[in-house]
């Protein structure tokens, strides 16, 4: 954190001019989800808005895109960017599981898994095998995938934004700050999308803000923007095309389930309290 009162000013337009960005950037495409049509195009170009704000603050700034730590990092925390998102996720719907909420096994979802891929009919692969098979791809291939679309976000939120939050904040003020920011910007998305507003505003904040303070950990211990992408990759894939889709809905109880809901913003904070721990006895 900078001691000095005219560098900390500077860092807090620096701050507010890739805000300010971002919002100019993204406001039409937020306006095509809502009033238009929910296109994968205009989502994707949300998601590559916090990037483009980056790079225009720092060509402002005359400072380089080098700057933006884009070394890969120790591969221990590329690892665990995997696991701990995709755990978080398997103990929200085992949870989800146990107590009757949902069921596991979706006969119709593998079924559509199976003729996706087209397995269906070959040979003796059972509803099982094709269950597997899917889950290692998506787990994979996908996750890849979808780090092309999560890379423009974390260019720009754990690339760039933390860091300078980083100078004015603490660990503690710098998960929050961006997490609510971060938090913010998705919530014209969820107008579109959500059935109970106030209750998934509710949970989604407390998610992405939990999130933040992993997220946060990782990109600061590792000096790297790539355990962030791997991290928002994995978290996305699992919560909302592996874990959802093998789980059987029980009237009444939807608000429990996915990545809105109160199971998983329940875990994610457990997991968000565990890693401010963390990172306040290490000093980040």
């Amino acid at each position: 954190m900078l001691e000095n009162i005219s560098e900390r000013k500077e860092a807090w337009k620096t701050i507010v001019l890739f805000l300010v960005l971002v919002l100019v950037l993204t406001s039409p495409f937020h306006y095509a989800i809502v009033n238009l049509y929910p296109s994968r195009i205009y989502v994707g170009a949300i998601m590559w808005c916090p990037a483009i704000a980056a790079f225009i603050t720092l060509k402002i700034k005359g400072r380089k895109i080098s700057s933006l730590h884009w070394n890969w990092g120790n591969w221990k925390y590329i690892r665990w960017s995997y696991v701990v998102p995709a755990l978080y996720g398997l103990i929200t719907y085992v949870l989800i599981w146990i107590f009757g909420f949902g069921n596991l096994s979706n006969s119709e979802a593998i079924t559509e898994w199976g003729k996706e891929l087209g397995l269906i009919g070959i040979g003796t692969l059972n509803p099982t095998s094709i269950a597997i098979i899917a889950i290692i791809l998506l787990g994979t291939i996908e996750v890849i995938r979808a780090a092309a679309t999560t890379l423009g976000e974390e260019i720009g939120w754990r690339g760039f934004f933390i860091y300078e939050l980083k100078k004015v904040l603490s660990f503690t003020g710098v998960s929050i700050f961006s997490g609510l920011i971060w938090s913010f910007w998705h919530w014209p998305l969820l107008v579109y999308y959500s059935n109970n507003v106030l209750l998934e505003f509710t949970t989604f904040t407390i998610v992405i803000v939990s999130m933040s303070f992993i997220i946060s950990y990782y990109t600061f211990k590792s000096k790297s923007l790539w355990p962030a992408v791997i991290f928002h990759a994995v978290s996305n894939v699992y919560i909302q095309k592996i874990l959802p889709e093998l789980t059987i809905k029980n009237e009444g109880t939807e608000h429990w389930l996915g990545e809105n809901g109160i199971m998983f913003a329940i875990v994610t904070c457990v997991f968000g309290i565990y890693f401010w721990r963390k990172a306040i006895k290490e000093k980040l």
